[in-house]
């Protein structure tokens, strides 16, 4: 996939003394308008007295060693690969088990699901009951929602392992076959400084070009190859393994080859998942799985 650069964006990019980007706004505006020539998307700000309810939800899902040691099913997990398909949807398919009250709930990647589950970790074995799923109309084709309720539906026992970025739960029928496999997902591997090496399919060469993760704090910054960077990474709490990039701000120096930029803050605008391909190389993929920045880690500051 060749990333073509829309002049406009490169144009704006060239406009003023900064410039700020929302994720999944600047996209939106500048490359999906539609018919009246103009789109907007809004997000309730946080406010401060939330902050305290929003950490305490996101230590419930963090799952814990301990926990994954006694087979325990609990927490958020992204729907990677399904009937031996790479998941896809038209939004990230996920699930979300309930200890509290025995329920999963998710999305197949098009529809909203959920179901009664229970599970014992002395057999391995994991059923799913009264799945329920809602029947909206999807428009992306090639998804895999059939696959994964179908999956759902064919349950018996479950194994968890440790993967590079967290843990891995696969789900196997009654012959002991994967169906499914899901991960929970840490973004601890992204701390530290990150060269970018590709956008999208296409290399890059520019030494400047950086992104410094600080997970803890929520920060990101770096510089495009001409102008620096600063803004929040921010977990989706909807959709569990999900993030997006908010706030973005960048100063407006000229420099040659601004198209590299432009590319850079429409691939920030897409990501939404981190996958480590090793441990000195990050790819950033967008809500179909698709690797939208490529990162090697660089001891430079």
């Amino acid at each position: 996939m060749k990333r073509t650069i829309n002049l406009f964006a490169a144009a704006l990019c060239m406009a003023g003394a900064m410039m700020t980007m929302t994720s999944c706004d600047l996209y939106e505006r500048i490359f999906k308008k539609g018919d009246s020539g103009s789109s907007s998307v809004s997000k309730e700000a946080v406010l401060p007295q939330d902050r305290e309810s929003i950490e305490s939800a996101k230590r419930a899902a963090t799952y814990t060693p301990q926990e994954f040691k006694r087979g325990i099913i609990k927490g958020d997990w992204a729907v990677e690969e399904v009937m031996g398909k790479k998941a896809i949807g038209e939004t990230a398919p996920y699930f979300k088990f309930s200890q509290e009250d025995g329920r999963m709930y998710g999305n197949n990647g098009c529809n909203v699901l959920n179901a009664s589950y229970k599970y014992n970790p002395a057999d391995s074995t994991l059923s799913f009951s009264n799945m329920a799923v809602t029947m909206m109309y999807c428009q992306k084709e090639g998804i895999t929602d059939y696959l994964i309720n179908q999956a759902v539906n064919d349950t018996r026992y479950y194994n968890l392992q440790e993967a590079t970025d967290g843990y891995e739960l696969i789900l196997l029928n009654e012959d002991h076959k994967p169906v499914m496999t899901l991960t929970h997902q840490n973004l601890d591997f992204l701390n530290g400084t990150w060269k970018v090496v590709a956008i999208g399919d296409e290399q890059v060469h520019i030494d400047k070009m950086k992104l410094v993760f600080d997970i803890d704090e929520g920060k990101v910054h770096g510089n495009t190859g001409c102008n620096v960077l600063n803004g929040r990474l921010e977990t989706d709490m909807d959709t569990p393994n999900t993030f997006s990039f908010e706030a973005i701000a960048v100063t407006m120096m000229m420099c040659p080859q601004m198209e590299y930029q432009t590319a850079m803050l429409v691939a920030l605008e897409e990501a939404c998942r981190a996958k480590p391909l090793k441990a000195n190389m990050v790819q950033l993929l967008d809500s179909d799985g698709d690797p939208v920045i490529t990162l090697e880690r660089t001891s430079d500051k």
